[in-house]
């Protein structure tokens, strides 16, 4: 047993700032009056660091930031709750996100990915972590592929990422997809390929597993015991805001894993969690607490 972190999340901080819009897709119009527009931590790497940390788990976020008002955003507000971070200069500043919200809780993302050509992770920040580390999740920012290969050769240390809505065909995410152990990502743009893209990634590189979220559809889960469908889990309360859902459900999947419960058993906590951040407002700002997702887990409504 590794005796540092639970999890290492490397890459995928930034900054939202929410819009919630009369509906979706918006027509055109001169100008839209909306209720307050609030920035907040967001993007991927926030979302699963901080919701593992709800969780109990041990965990480390490093990634690099502007030094600019939305970089100490997150570095106040991961201070805040107590989530280590190291943090190297983008000298192009934060990433940031602007989100369109409906009232259905959908939304429509608007990424600034503040990329720079040849920029990487100092090794300083993330590599003696992730030796001592259970599992590393990997965040699909540009500079995060470059880690990989140190990744490779630690002993104990699984690793996972998010393809979000990958098409399947896209050369970015390839790296992502074919050098972690656990893979997760959207059937959003897949369609009737989902299946086959599933089988792909596992056929294709090191991973052992492949989770595909559908919304209110469940998920669909692959591995060497096959291909099966797994329902979403009850909300538990009127949908606000979808934002964060799946970055929650990858933490309640980590968890379940990382507490030595079956893979099945935690795709269904890994639902749990992303139910309960739909009927949350903001990315990242509530995320589900342990003692809450072991008392849904037991709830009537989860039984079979």
């Amino acid at each position: 047993m590794k005796s540092g972190y639970d999890v290492v999340v490397i890459g995928g901080t930034g900054v939202d700032t929410t819009a919630y819009v009369p509906e979706l897709p918006l027509p055109y119009a001169d100008t839209y009056a909306v209720p307050p527009m609030i920035d907040r931590i967001g993007n991927t790497g926030s979302g699963v660091a901080l919701g593992c940390h709800a969780l109990g788990l041990r965990v480390r976020l490093v990634d690099l930031i502007g030094d600019d008002p939305q970089g100490r955003l997150i570095r106040e507000h991961l201070e805040t709750e107590g989530v280590e971070f190291g943090w190297a200069l983008a000298p192009q500043g934060t990433r940031r996100s602007v989100l369109l919200v409906g009232p259905d809780g959908r939304r429509l993302s608007l990424f600034d990915p503040r990329a720079a050509a040849g920029e990487r992770l100092p090794r300083e920040l993330y590599l003696a972590a992730a030796a001592e580390a259970r599992h590393v999740h990997v965040s699909l920012t540009d500079f995060s592929r470059h880690v990989y290969p140190d990744l490779a050769g630690l002993e104990g240390t699984s690793v996972s990422t998010d393809l979000h809505d990958w098409d399947g065909e896209n050369d970015y995410h390839k790296d992502f997809a074919y050098s972690s152990d656990l893979v997760f990502l959207s059937s959003a743009a897949l369609g009737s390929r989902r299946e086959a893209v599933m089988r792909g990634i596992l056929d294709g590189g090191r991973a052992t597993t492949v989770i595909c979220t559908a919304g209110a559809e469940g998920c669909h889960v692959l591995d060497a015991d096959g291909l099966r469908h797994v329902p979403a889990a009850p909300l538990p309360g009127p949908v606000v805001d979808s934002n964060g859902a799946g970055d929650a459900f990858v933490s309640g999947v980590l968890y379940g894993l990382l507490t030595g419960r079956p893979l099945d058993e935690s795709v269904l906590l890994g639902g749990i969690a992303g139910a309960h951040a739909c009927t949350a407002p903001g990315t990242h700002e509530d995320p589900i607490d342990e003692a809450t997702l072991l008392r849904r887990d037991q709830e009537p409504a989860r039984l079979p």
